[in-house]
């Protein structure tokens, strides 16, 4: 049998029927919305956000959680050939739904409350509602245990102070989970609609 070079080890005879399907659905969105406009995109510096839609009615933000809230409900595999057929296609694409997905709407599933998820989920499932994740900060870049920012209690708000950059999703968010320091340690707030204060990239939030 002659060798795939794009699979050599045959990988794609081990997945499921619905695992191959998802596989060439999302390799042929790359292949016909991707791929022939990524590159104007990348000479205007800009992200293409009318590929968002689509990418949403495709159930490819947080294709991994409960259908109740408006997600697909797929295994794992499943989303890692989602991802890794949007990688091929362009980095900045399938960085947008990983942290969509992964790094903002997980959170808010797992330890948000049930009010929360109900809240953000299914619109973040359908690309109305774009998140961001603030972890990296200037001067430690994505190390939680040299992290400056600080978030306080102010009665039945939290306020948070400090500097964040290289946040993906950042420029187009409407919803920011943000990594703080507390008097408690370190916690994770998730904030809409955060105020900027200056100087830039200086978030404070209530």
């Amino acid at each position: 049998m002659a060798l795939n070079p794009t699979d050599l080890f045959d990988i794609r005879s081990l997945l499921s029927e619905e695992e191959r399907m998802i596989q060439d659905s999302v390799a042929r969105f790359t292949d016909e919305r991707v791929l022939p406009i990524i590159g104007d995109a990348f000479d205007q510096a800009r992200f293409p956000k009318e590929l968002i839609p689509e990418i949403a009615a495709m159930g490819l933000l947080g294709s991994s959680l409960p259908e109740k809230y408006g997600c697909a409900n797929l295994n794992a595999v499943s989303y890692g050939l989602i991802c890794q057929e949007l990688e091929r296609g362009d980095s900045g694409i399938r960085s947008f739904v990983s942290v969509q997905s992964s790094l903002c709407m997980y959170p808010i599933y797992a330890y948000g409350s049930e009010e929360q998820r109900l809240q953000y989920l299914p619109g973040m499932a359908r690309g109305e509602i774009i998140g961001c994740f603030g972890l990296t900060e200037p001067h430690g870049g994505s190390d939680p245990a040299n992290m400056k920012t600080v978030a306080k209690k102010d009665g039945g708000d939290w306020v948070i102070n400090g500097a964040k950059m290289w946040i993906t999703n950042g420029g187009v968010a409407d919803i920011a989970i943000v990594w703080a320091q507390t008097d408690e340690g370190i916690q994770v707030s998730s904030s809409p609609r955060a105020r900027r204060a200056s100087p830039p990239r200086t978030c404070t939030a209530r």
